[in-house]
């Protein structure tokens, strides 16, 4: 497991970011799930927002931290200390209609089916409850791109979903209102070395077509020789790359029928139907 401290400055600043678009909800959560992988950098920001609030990380557990107690994890959260930070809990172990908030501060790139990803989001969220993400988008190291393009190595990365899609996809999830918004970050490097070492904590390329073998030493020397021939038409001959950040919101609804000629709700559906419309 990284350290806190081992955070990529990308994923930390993203999530500064991220959290500063907490204030347009209202309501604080009562139950807040950190979604995603130790790298996201949000602990701090979740519980300087929500210092009240139950917290707790999804995901993967890290070595040396062991599963819960038996019992509903509601219930284990509720028995545990107050502080922000109450630890890890595996998707499994997360109840239906329970949480406040989720948030997933880039993690949504790293999914090979983003919709299932969200159907889950929706499903650990209660009605009423908030959805907070960021992404990359598909306007991410366009530099790269084209400069493994003229070299012939194949895709650089996965490919990354642009942000009205991921709004149509938080729709048919079962989302209300969904907004989404982006922003392009540059950031450079004194060298191209450490721009690679620093893209390498920020994952993996996970794309079906990349290159299947292990890169030689050779291959690392023309990759490195290509980015500070780029980089010496930048300003001050820095190593210059662009992430396109994608931010999303969105509520989880009420449960509603859908109308047609002929319409069959469930015993289920309309329990959720009248338990939403209680006052």
């Amino acid at each position: 497991m990284l350290a806190r401290a081992q955070v990529p400055w990308l994923h930390g600043e993203v999530a500064r970011r991220m959290g500063e678009r907490l204030t347009i909800v209202r309501e604080a959560p009562q139950t807040v799930l950190d979604w995603g992988r130790s790298v996201g950098g949000g602990s701090e920001v979740l519980a300087s927002a929500y210092p009240a609030a139950r917290h707790a990380r999804i995901g993967e557990r890290p070595p040396g931290v062991r599963s819960p107690s038996a019992g509903s994890w509601w219930s284990r959260l509720a028995r545990r200390s107050a502080a922000p930070d109450v630890g890890w809990m595996s998707e499994a172990e997360v109840g239906a209609g329970e949480a406040g908030l989720v948030w997933a501060n880039m993690v949504l790139h790293g999914e090979p089916d983003p919709r299932a990803l969200m159907q889950r989001w929706h499903r650990a969220l209660r009605v009423g409850g908030f959805l907070m993400f960021s992404t990359l988008g598909p306007g991410t190291l366009p530099e790269l791109r084209e400069l493994y393009a003229e070299q012939g190595w194949g895709p650089h990365g996965n490919v990354l979903v642009d942000m009205h899609d991921q709004g149509d996809m938080l729709v048919e999830a079962g989302f209300a209102d969904p907004v989404m918004d982006q922003e392009t970050l540059r950031l450079t490097w004194a060298d191209p070395l450490s721009a690679l070492q620093e893209l390498r904590g920020l994952g993996a390329n996970v794309h079906l077509g990349r290159h299947q073998g292990l890169r030689t030493p050779r291959w690392r020397d023309r990759l490195l020789a290509a980015l500070q021939a780029r980089a010496r038409q930048q300003v001050e001959g820095r190593v210059e790359l662009s992430f396109e950040i994608v931010y999303g919101h969105a509520f989880r609804a009420p449960a509603t029928a859908r109308v047609a000629e002929e319409t069959r709700v469930d015993l289920a559906q309309m329990r959720a139907m009248v338990r939403a419309r209680r006052p």
